[in-house]
């Protein structure tokens, strides 16, 4: 019995010593694994303080670009200006989910009249970053998705009065601003340059160069909206394109679908009342209008008699 005993507080004291050397031999904690897991849980603190969110930084991509011209990631005045732009924009969840729903509505459309006119298919996000995707109107007059100001429209030949507007006109303002675009290139070398100088008006541009004898973007002192306007535009071209891999999923029925099931009923005359014109179209005015938003009255005078296409959905 006595032996028995013995033996038993051997083992007791075995175990003991074990415990006991062993939380000396272990490893001193780093505190990485509990970081890696408050960062899976995102727990509050013991006393109900604390947000439980995940919220992390964001690397720009060692590629990033507009139309293949690289930004100089190496100059850290530019990467963190397209820092910034990527956070504002995977943490502004309502607004990147808006701009990525209406794409599949206008992409479609914007898409093959920038590969007809030579235009690098990255301006469609130019787009974006200029209204949205919608038919905005700017404090300083600029109206439609790629918001021209009346001068420059109507020096392109955009039909701009009370009844028609054009810079409303998704295809035909499509077209208008590649052929400024294609301008501001050849006036100022690189597409970066000509999307600034979209921005900020080409006269700017130049005297800004001419002044600062700089002729690289990312080298010119300028207003703060400019300052930013391309990384704003290649953070969304970022965001836009890799959707899931800055936290938006969305499944196809989410996308707001393209406005591509319309027929075309020409006017060459006045038109009085686009509600009637409508009604006998079988339509609503609403729906006239949401097809045709270059329409800005209620009626149509049209005394050049020109003619023009009108969607009618179907």
């Amino acid at each position: 019995m006595s032996k028995s005993v013995s033996i038993y507080a051997f083992l007791i004291v075995a175990f003991m010593s074990f415990l006991f050397f062993s939380s000396y031999t272990e490893e001193p904690a780093t505190g990485k694994e509990e970081t890696t897991n408050n960062k899976q849980t995102a727990n509050k603190k013991a006393d109900g303080t604390g947000l439980s969110q995940v919220v992390e930084a964001i690397k720009a991509p060692h590629d990033a670009n507009l139309a293949g011209e690289l930004v100089p990631l190496h100059n850290f005045d530019a990467k963190e200006r397209l820092d910034r732009e990527l956070m504002v924009n995977s943490y502004w969840h309502s607004s990147t989910l808006m701009l990525i729903k209406l794409s599949n509505r206008y992409f479609p459309v914007i898409e093959p009249i920038l590969a007809e006119q030579g235009v690098p298919d990255d301006f469609k996000y130019l787009a974006v970053i200029e209204s949205s995707l919608r038919n905005a109107v700017s404090p300083a007059g600029a109206r439609g998705l790629w918001q021209f100001m009346p001068a420059t429209g109507k020096g392109y030949g955009m039909i701009i009065n009370t009844e028609v507007d054009q810079r409303y006109h998704v295809e035909k303002a499509t077209k208008i601003a590649c052929k400024y675009l294609k301008h501001l290139k050849s006036e100022f070398g690189t597409w970066t340059n000509a999307a600034a100088a979209y921005n900020m008006g080409e006269t700017r541009m130049r005297n800004l160069m001419k002044n600062q004898q700089e002729k690289n973007y990312y080298d010119i002192e300028m207003n703060a909206e400019s300052a930013r306007y391309v990384s704003r535009i290649i953070a969304v071209k970022e965001i836009m394109s890799n959707p899931t891999q800055y936290g938006f999923y969305l499944d196809q029925e989410d996308l707001y679908p393209p406005l591509t099931s319309y027929k075309i009923v020409e006017v060459k005359t006045a038109i009085p009342s686009w509600a009637d014109f409508a009604k006998k179209q079988g339509i609503t005015y609403r729906m006239l209008k949401v097809y045709n938003p270059w329409l800005r009255e209620g009626k149509l005078t049209n005394t050049a008699k020109r003619t023009y296409e009108i969607k009618i959905p179907v």
